[in-house]
């Protein structure tokens, strides 16, 4: 059997469970607050591991395009400025949850931005909590604008540097050289925009900075799923077959045991399931894919004889 716990306040004086949530909590006034709080949280430390994973995608793109340049001005501020403050966020609930602190997450988040030297009180989680929320806050500033201006500069200079060597190519290479730009156009003298690139890498650093706070929040729909499955599977159970079997009556408890199957069936497995797998598609296709997937690639050509022989002439 399992033993008995008793708590002090918030913190328990012997373990319940290893793992799992206390069913005493069922059946409390406090049931839904505390369900809520704790689904919220589980929702924003998975929605935070996998847009770390999703950023970590990014650097085997760019190891295997062997791009430098993404590495270090793309993946590493990117990996700082997100887990700068919701990495830190995550770090405080798992902080909280050890050790059964009052303190206000909320409150904490939102003075490390408007008062980051003021006093915590209350909500200080740690000691040295105010310095280490100024160095998160200045590398995440800082990883800002190395998103942003160091890649287009960078850019421009390997391609000078490639039509520099390419102007001085040696005198026996001169006429396959224009026999292919004859053919194939001038690619490797293409103009540099760097004013079309500047602009890219703007918009992209504005979409990963606002996304990263966006896509956060859009991982409480998983809280929203949980919430509302909990009360539906709740009230078909006790305003449907509970209340069915409270009478002492065989057609009023078969009734209402069909009526608990098809509403089971019908809502809690089949429109709560698709409910489900098309709020996981969302978040497995933009929250997590818009940190490495860029969709470029070969335009698709159907397979024809004719182009084919026509290439063969």
């Amino acid at each position: 059997m399992f033993s008995e716990a008793t708590t002090i306040g918030l913190i328990k004086v012997r373990d319940t469970y290893p793992f799992g949530l206390d069913p005493v909590w069922h059946g409390t006034r406090s049931e839904l607050p505390f369900l809520n709080s704790l689904k919220m949280k589980m929702s924003i430390l998975l929605g935070v591991s996998q847009m770390n994973l999703g950023i970590i995608m990014s650097y085997f793109n760019a190891r295997f395009f062997k791009s430098s340049v993404n590495i270090w001005f793309q993946f590493i501020p990117q990996m700082i400025f997100l887990n700068s403050l919701f990495g830190y966020l995550s770090v405080l609930i798992i902080i909280k949850w050890c050790t059964g602190s009052q303190a206000d997450l909320y409150h904490v988040m939102i003075y490390m931005f408007l008062s980051p030297t003021d006093e915590l009180g209350e909500n200080q989680l740690f000691p040295h909590q105010k310095t280490v929320q100024l160095v998160l806050l200045f590398l995440a500033l800082v990883s800002v604008p190395c998103m942003l201006l160091p890649k287009p500069f960078i850019l421009k200079k390997q391609h000078e540097a490639r039509h520099q060597g390419q102007s001085y190519a040696p005198l026996e290479e001169t006429d396959e050289s224009l026999h292919v730009e004859a053919n194939g156009g001038s690619h490797g003298h293409e103009e540099f925009e760097f004013s079309e690139i500047f602009v890219h890498q703007l918009i992209h650093t504005i979409e990963f900075v606002l996304g990263a706070v966006s896509n956060t929040a859009s991982y409480l729909r998983l809280w929203a799923l949980s919430l509302a499955h909990s009360e539906l599977s709740s009230v078909f159970y006790e305003k449907v077959l509970l209340l069915a079997w409270g009478y002492n009556n065989w057609l009023i408890l078969i009734v209402g045991i069909i009526v608990f199957i098809f509403a089971t069936v019908g809502v809690l497995l089949v429109m709560e399931t698709l409910s489900a797998f098309l709020h996981a598609l969302r978040l497995h296709w933009v929250e997590f894919q818009n940190k490495f997937y860029e969709g470029d690639g070969y335009k698709f050509a159907p397979f024809s004889f004719i182009l084919t022989a026509n290439e063969d002439e």
